[in-house]
């Protein structure tokens, strides 16, 4: 039998000693040392960690000591079912001296033979994380005692956890936004395509800005330029998906408001409550015409030759993913001429804190006027210009076509 440990028993700070090693680990090895920890300090047989997934409805069993098979085999548990469900409902500690299907959903703490459980939130900010919870073999009655002591040792590590959580979603989420940000334009006789991206200054979270160029069956190039809504992750995500989709529907069809009127369905269907701005032009390269749509973003630039730089003539229209909005997509078009310049962005470019975006907007097309320059080197002036030595507020992804004299 186990015996009960009074809190007094314990040795003073010894959680805080403990919890104090918990930074700067993996996420796996971080929760490998809470259950062992919550175990030994508790003087408990088993201990669990069970995360909330991105739903936050169900409880994924993340890391467990004394409980075979419990992360194997993936055990899910819903938030508000069972004893870890109702410790995430309820948010505090609870326990029970009586294990069975009655009070517990999961079988493998009733088939271990644990006989008392006691379990407690892992919050963050009033965010729930999950629930570490440990068990008994022996009939235990857990006191209040050791109900604080467990809510003290979950409070510390749900601080750990949630650090390397969003530590790790940084480095996964900048990982597939480089892996998916092509490296370079594509290559277009008569054309010459450059382009940036620059993550905003926002603790290396980044967002859903993207560009693309393809070349189409018939000849014509598709350029892209688009900004999923928030950061990290789940944008980085969507970016990933609204960005095949767009490439999936160029085959079948060039139009550009066709293409964002699918993407539009593409995203209400499979990424619901997700919204997207996107500037997409076709571009003949024979003649030097380009036909445009825009779903909610702003106009691109489009520069003479040795001459002024004017917006695009190109409503904006509503973002892809809002709901019960028209169907209709504005198009537009125009020319690019011998030595002539498109320049499409999004907004991180032109927006700065405390400054209107009129001011950005205008200072982007004085950049560009009479500007002489090849594609990649305007890039370099554009970023000059509008970014220079400060950090950007927002993502910025720059794309910049030019026509050759």
């Amino acid at each position: 039998m186990t015996a009960h440990v009074a809190p007094g028993d314990r040795p003073a700070g010894r959680a805080s000693v403990a919890t104090a090693g918990l930074a700067s680990q993996t996420v796996d090895a971080l929760l490998t040392e809470i259950v062992q920890q919550a175990q030994d300090l508790l003087r408990a047989d088993t201990a669990a960690v069970l995360l909330v997934d991105a739903s936050a409805q169900m409880l994924v069993a993340a890391a467990a000591r004394g409980i075979a098979g419990e992360v194997q085999q993936g055990v899910q548990v819903p938030v508000g079912r069972g004893f870890a469900g109702r410790v995430a409902a309820e948010r505090r500690p609870v326990s029970v001296d009586r294990v069975d299907p009655e009070t517990v959903l999961n079988p493998l703490l009733w088939q271990a033979g644990i006989q008392s459980l006691l379990g407690a939130p892992l919050l963050v900010d009033g965010e729930l994380l999950g629930v570490l919870h440990v068990g008994s073999l022996a009939p235990r009655r857990f006191t209040a005692g050791d109900e604080e002591y467990l809510q003290l040792m979950a409070d510390r590590a749900a601080l750990a956890i949630h650090a390397e959580l969003m530590k790790a979603e940084r480095e996964t989420a900048a990982m597939l936004q480089r892996s998916f940000l092509p490296e370079r334009p594509v290559e277009l006789d008569g054309f010459e395509l450059a382009s940036r991206y620059v993550a905003g200054d926002r603790r290396g979270i980044v967002g859903g800005d993207w560009h693309d160029t393809v070349l189409l069956p018939s000849g014509a190039l598709l350029a892209v330029v688009g900004d999923v809504m928030g950061r990290g992750l789940v944008a980085a995500q969507t970016m990933i998906q609204v960005r095949t989709a767009l490439r999936a529907h160029a085959l079948e069809t060039e139009d550009p408001a066709e293409l964002l009127t699918r993407l539009d369905r593409h995203m209400r269907t499979f990424h619901p409550r997700q919204l997207a701005t996107v500037w997409c032009g076709v571009l003949d390269p024979d003649d030097g015409r380009i036909r445009m749509a825009s779903a909610g973003h702003p106009p691109p630039v489009v520069a003479r030759y040795r001459g002024p730089a004017e917006f695009a003539d190109l409503p904006p229209g509503v973002p892809v993913g809002v709901v019960g909005a028209g169907r209709e997509r504005p198009t537009s078009s125009a020319t690019v001429g011998p030595g002539d310049v498109l320049c499409a962005y999004t907004d991180g470019l032109v927006e700065r804190r405390g400054l209107s975006p009129d001011v950005g907007l205008e200072r982007l097309r004085t950049v560009l006027s009479a500007a002489d320059h090849s594609a990649d080197g305007l890039c370099a002036r554009v970023m000059a210009a509008m970014v220079g030595d400060s950090p950007a507020d927002d993502d910025v992804a720059l794309l910049v076509v030019r026509r050759s004299p």
